[in-house]
């Protein structure tokens, strides 16, 4: 018998993804604080994939002891310029901030991915996009974020990258799922391998 897939997610887009490539699955969010997981992470040093990689796991994690049985797809990522960690910005001040940050300079996308079930991880990936984004003048910065509104602080970098925030780029390097958040290439591979789904 094929195994339920749950996306131990509440996020629009990873559920278009999955929906829009045929994957039958019911999408729970996880009841975890990724900021309480996060900072002993960040503080003991670790990477911005070690840090996206703990809080898919945790995700997945949480929600496979709801469902037993089941294939718990959690997923996370983390936006990286260097060494420096960027976060959802807390406002329209910070996503302005962010965006003084990256102009001109090309920034990571992490977005990692795990498989749990009944609290085993079956499966951990990351993968990455490089996104360089172009010069920009601080005028252009306050009507862009105008423009946009609030939508800039739902995402890491102040961006989103399938609406007004594609005209901030000159070069992306990366595939558009990885960009989204859920790298589904190696998550569809690996679901065949585990006969989840049609091979």
């Amino acid at each position: 018998m094929t195994p339920k897939l749950v996306l131990a997610s509440s996020s629009p887009f990873r559920r278009t993804l999955m929906e829009n490539a045929g994957l039958a699955f019911e999408a729970h969010a996880a009841h975890i604080d990724e900021r309480a997981i996060e900072a002993p992470l960040e503080k003991s040093g670790a990477t911005p994939d070690q840090v996206a990689l703990v809080l898919a796991e945790a995700k997945a994690d949480e929600v496979s002891r709801r469902f037993s049985g089941a294939l718990v797809i959690g997923s996370d990522q983390t936006m990286s310029l260097g060494s420096q960690v960027f976060h959802k910005p807390r406002d329209m001040a910070a996503a302005a901030d962010h965006l003084h940050m990256l102009e001109g300079r090309t920034h990571r996308l992490n977005s990692a991915i795990a498989i749990v079930r009944n609290g085993e991880v079956l499966w951990r990936h990351v993968a990455h996009a490089q996104l360089s984004m172009r010069p920009l003048t601080d005028d252009f910065i306050a009507r862009h974020l105008k423009r946009v509104g609030s939508k800039a602080l739902a995402s890491v970098g102040a961006y989103q990258l399938e609406g007004e925030g594609i005209q901030l780029f000159d070069k992306i390097d990366g595939d558009y799922f990885t960009i989204l958040g859920l790298p589904m290439l190696p998550l569809l591979a690996k679901l065949r391998e585990l006969d989840a789904i049609d091979g």
